[in-house]
């Protein structure tokens, strides 16, 4: 992952300073360990706004190249991205067909080139997982944007006179002068849903971008708009037979997996032994042409440990295979953990995560996962309870305010 940090401003009052700039960027080095880049552009006597743009980076693609912020050939457009373009490649070909000039082989500058072809549309041709911000100085305009489903983050300040952004809350609080109100209705928020949702945090006068969502500032003016919704009212009629289904969302895996072998660096995967783990780190195994190292955490306690799981899908994959227990002391951890949400959290992976995740960057850069496999095809126990209650409203309003009398 890689981080990114910024602000615009109208009025001078606001000014970000280069400093400041620095400072929301070391906030998140955490988020990019292996370089940064700044730049500043201050307010003019035409009126024009200042633009300060911070990048934190985590090279996976073009590892020599790709440095941000990174710019059209005039320099006119800007761009800090955090993520992945899984379709780069492919865009990249049509952009070149169309006559447009790239000084490196990574996946931020085709951002730049698709919104100089399609405007404000740009983003519906983008596969991947990202959030990015891009300025254009020719049309005095910010646009940010964040990935259909929301893995990278994306918060927010809007204030009189200046909006800022940045990958992590703590970035922002590096501005002078900013409130660390907590906002008390995102308390509520939390102790309902475990989460804080989007558009909100938990702090007063922050916000996140929400998912599948644009939002564009220009002249003082912020609106957001949303590119996508899931296609929930589209159903595919043209498949009957469950074979044919199967084949459907084996070739759908199979291609998501391999535009996500597309890397510069090392790459893993995290193997639990379970279903989802199992057929990504498979479909791994099958297009490359050398072991999957693959990863997995257990515990001291027998009834917690998957271990043995993971250790037969290793065999039957023939992956190389990492493993290691969390041990009691890792109430520890907490603090830094504590540190790197911002936020409360309800997570009761997250421990075991973060082990898993540090074991695992001693190995490879990258690693695959099975997450939100439960999630899409109702594999928790709790779906099996909301289909249960769920029935309770066929039940005749008459007959429930009885079994409640």
């Amino acid at each position: 992952m890689c981080g990114i940090a910024g602000a615009i401003w109208w009025q001078s009052g606001k000014r970000v300073s280069g400093d400041v700039l620095r400072l929301m960027t070391d906030a998140i080095q955490h988020r990019g360990p292996d370089a940064e880049g700044h730049l500043l552009i201050d307010q003019t006597a035409d009126r024009r706004p200042g633009v300060a743009l911070g990048h934190r980076r985590l090279s996976i693609i073009d590892v020599a190249g790709s440095a941000q912020p990174l710019g059209n050939e005039d320099g006119s457009v800007q761009i800090v991205f955090n993520g992945e373009i899984y379709n780069y490649q492919e865009l990249r070909k049509s952009l070149l067909a169309a006559g447009h000039k790239f000084r490196t082989e990574g996946d931020t500058e085709v951002i730049v080139h698709l919104y100089e072809q399609y405007g404000l549309e740009f983003v519906q041709h983008l596969r991947g997982m990202f959030a990015f911000a891009l300025w254009d100085a020719n049309k005095q305009q910010l646009v940010v944007a964040r990935d259909r489903m929301g893995q990278k983050p994306f918060f927010y300040r809007l204030e009189d006179g200046r909006f800022a952004f940045a990958s992590e809350l703590k970035a922002l609080l590096q501005v002078p002068g900013v409130p660390r109100q907590l906002d008390r209705q995102s308390v509520l928020r939390y102790l309902t849903l475990q989460y804080v949702p989007a558009p909100y945090s938990m702090l007063q006068g922050f916000r996140r971008l929400p998912p599948a969502s644009m939002a564009i500032l220009k002249d003082g003016d912020f609106r957001i708009e949303r590119y996508w919704s899931p296609p929930y009212d589209e159903p595919d009629l043209t498949k009957s037979a469950i074979d044919d289904w199967r084949e459907e969302l084996r070739h759908e895996m199979t291609e998501a997996v391999s535009l996500r072998l597309r890397s510069d660096v090392p790459l893993g995967a995290f193997l639990s032994g379970g279903i989802d783990s199992t057929i990504v780190t498979g479909l791994m195994q099958q297009q490359l042409d050398q072991p999957v190292q693959t990863f997995s955490i257990g515990f001291p306690v027998a009834a917690f440990d998957e271990r043995a799981y993971a250790r037969q899908a290793s065999k039957m994959l023939a992956t190389d295979h990492h493993e290691a227990v969390v041990e009691p002391d890792a109430i520890s951890m907490l603090p830094k953990l504590i540190w790197h949400y911002d936020e409360p959290f309800s997570d009761s992976s997250a421990i075991p995560t973060m082990y898993l995740s540090q074991m695992t960057r001693e190995h490879v850069t990258v690693a695959l996962t099975g997450d939100a496999g439960d999630e899409l095809f109702c594999g928790y126990d709790r779906y099996r309870a909301v289909r249960v209650a769920s029935m309770t409203d066929v039940v005749p309003r008459w007959s429930r305010r009885m079994a409640a009398a």
